[in-house]
């Protein structure tokens, strides 16, 4: 049953009547498990409890193998569909040189292109933790060099010996 995704087929069906649907979608109303297995052994197709919760459960005649593709198929096509959105990691120095800023902002530029979000992060490594306000600094430097637009999600704070915040590309309308 654990193969079958919850779904009880054919003769795992223990109630004694069901609501059955047919092959065509029709319904045929309230019948017993047995006639509506009969039903669906006639056709060569098999009786699926598709609504186990209604009083009584509702059963359709069907061929189990192609629902199940359809349904895999289905939920394959909706993951297709998604964006799965990531966060990117830049970390930094608060002595950072030009050169090396430059370079960092490039990489945050690509990754809010990619439609990423991007945090970026000032380490502070021992007496550095007195001038906090160099790491200010550098985050509005990078700031300055982003081209397109962007949306600062979370605003620089301090967390412990970090010094981080986070932004992402602007939503294009």
């Amino acid at each position: 049953m654990a193969d079958n995704k919850g779904l009880r087929i054919n003769e795992q069906i223990r109630v004694r009547e069901v609501r059955l649907i047919d092959s065509e979608g029709a319904q045929k109303g309230i019948v017993p498990i047995i006639e509506a297995l009969r039903m669906a052994k006639e056709q060569e197709l098999d009786l699926v409890e598709v609504s186990p919760t209604a009083n009584p459960p509702v059963c359709k005649i069907l061929d189990f193998g192609k629902y199940r593709f359809e349904q895999e198929k289905k939920l394959r096509d909706s993951k297709k569909n998604q964006k799965v959105l990531k966060i990117k990691e830049i970390r930094m120095q608060p002595k950072i040189g030009t050169g090396d800023l430059d370079t960092k902002a490039k990489h945050v530029q690509d990754f809010l292109d990619e439609g990423d979000k991007v945090k970026v992060t000032i380490r502070f490594r021992g007496r550095e933790l007195a001038h906090t306000e160099l790491g200010y600094e550098v985050l509005k430097e990078v700031m300055k060099r982003l081209t397109s637009t962007y949306v600062v999600e979370k605003p620089a704070t301090m967390e412990g010996k970090f010094l981080s915040m986070t932004i992402s590309a602007k939503a294009k309308n």
